[in-house]
């Protein structure tokens, strides 16, 4: 019999970060306003939603399973499906009925019967790549879904090309076709090896490159940025250590003096043409986009002073004023003799999920798209910002209080259509209501509110990412 979960942040369902225990199917969503005639496609989005209580007394969000919520349109109508992700160490706790697992299998919390075994959890990102749906984070090789039935098929390596993990955001060229992904502490999360990977796979599943490289020190590289003729490693004071790990201290934590490291790898390179450019100490969870003009790089990140989530080597809690980020620019000169790069912000709201319309993905762009917050330390996210970079105009969309908004998903209005022209697809939480909709809003136009309201009777759980696949592609 699974046992009740604790009274912990993140595991609370009174304010939507807690597990939801059902999967559940509904086949024809009600709808406030038009959904647009011709839009057919999916919508995916994933996040952590533990299916049993946490064996460590400080449960962190990020280690909990993998659920995905499918949103599927077509014909004016829209379905609704959500699955677990039904992972190796998943399905061992199903069988156990109950968790064996630490936070990112902690061997210190961890049952003794798991010792080595898989704890992946595939709970941060979802892509359509190849007529194939994948669910990813950044310890693990993606495990393939089924794009319908979100059935789980099991880990892809791409016929054997993909020897180790790969991040949970990899990037689609929209030129070339080709997946871009790398993968941190390649030798596996139980050593927290400052080596890392990088691979490269063609639009028909071939991985053509993959290779490692040492950064200067083990750090959670999160995301990464890939331009035209370049990509871009963050190595930011966000440390992983095991040593610390079995101390019982934090496996990762904030450590400010090591500064910030951003290497630079011609995509055309390998290991020994990487450049290392160093900055002050910062952390980036997530960039918009970045693009190069010749050996310039302009690259634009949702930029923090510290680390938000996770606490000081010593463990203690990090300082929350410097845990809100905002969009700024980095500038590198590949020309240039110094190792620094340049600085400019973009702007001073507070926010996370930058979003660009994929199809400018590492080309230069016009159009972004974030969460924002009014009160930076006070609950979720709740609001969603455009950004017209040519222009300079910002519009922004409020929910009403208490409410919290997803990341923006883009979904163009047609597939040739100019930047920006389509919709953003976001799930909002009612907490007066104890369950979530999804809205619709002109891409361009947040402002106006949402043309259409997709309304579910259960909520969402607050979670990462997602994507959109076209069902005509």
């Amino acid at each position: 019999m699974a046992r009740p979960f604790p009274d912990q942040p993140y595991l609370r369902s009174s304010d939507n970060y807690g597990p939801i225990f059902t999967e559940s199917d509904a086949p024809d969503l009600p709808v406030v306003g038009e959904l647009p005639k011709g839009l057919h496609g999916s919508l995916y989005r994933t996040g952590p939603n533990p299916m049993y209580a946490p064996r460590d007394s400080s449960h962190h969000w990020f280690a909990g399973d993998g659920m995905v919520h499918a949103f599927h349109f077509e014909n004016g109508r829209v379905s609704y499906r959500n699955r677990w992700v039904r992972t190796p160490k998943l399905l061992r706790e199903m069988e156990a009925g109950k968790s064996l697992f630490g936070n990112f299998g902690n061997p210190m919390t961890s049952d003794p019967s798991v010792h080595d075994a898989d704890e992946g959890v595939a709970n941060t990102n979802l892509i359509p790549f190849g007529g194939r749906l994948l669910a990813l984070e950044e310890a693990h090789k993606p495990i393939e879904l089924d794009p319908v039935t979100l059935s789980t098929v099991g880990y892809q390596d791409f016929r054997g090309g993909l020897d180790c993990a790969m991040t949970a955001h990899p990037k689609l060229d929209p030129v070339s076709g080709q997946l871009v992904g790398f993968a941190y502490s390649a030798k596996g999360f139980k050593e927290f090896s400052s080596e890392m990977a990088y691979h490269v796979i063609e639009a028909d599943g071939r991985v053509s490159r993959s290779f490692r490289f040492d950064a200067p020190f083990t750090s959670m590289v999160h995301d990464f940025m890939v331009t035209r003729d370049f990509a871009l490693f963050p190595v930011l004071p966000l440390t992983g250590s095991l040593e610390r790990a079995m101390k019982g201290l934090p496996p990762f934590a904030w450590e400010p003096e090591k500064g910030s490291h951003i290497g630079v790898l011609p995509r055309s390179g390998g290991p020994r043409d990487i450049r290392w450019f160093r900055g002050d100490p910062c952390y980036v969870f997530h960039p918009l986009n970045a693009w190069n003009e010749g050996r310039r790089i302009v690259a634009d990140v949702m930029k923090y002073e510290a680390a938000p989530l996770f606490p000081n080597a010593d463990g203690s809690p990090g300082d929350p004023t410097k845990t809100v980020a905002r969009l700024v620019r980095w500038i590198f000169d590949l020309d240039a003799t110094t190792e620094g790069y340049r600085e400019e912000p973009l702007d001073d709201l507070n926010g996370e999920f930058p979003r660009v319309d994929d199809r400018r993905s590492g080309l230069a762009h016009r159009h972004g798209w974030i969460a924002c917050k009014q009160d930076p330390h006070a609950g979720p996210f709740d609001g969603l910002a455009h950004y017209d970079l040519a222009s300079g105009r910002r519009t922004i969309w409020r929910a009403a209080a208490g409410e919290g908004v997803s990341e923006p998903v883009f979904v163009p209005r047609t597939l040739d259509a100019a930047e920006g022209d389509g919709w953003i697809l976001a799930v909002l939480y009612r907490a007066e209501e104890k369950r979530s909709d999804l809205l619709m809003f002109e891409a361009q136009e947040l402002s106006a509110g949402p043309v259409a309201t997709i309304q579910l009777s259960h909520r969402i759980p607050f979670g990462f990412h997602g994507n959109w696949r076209e069902a005509r592609r």
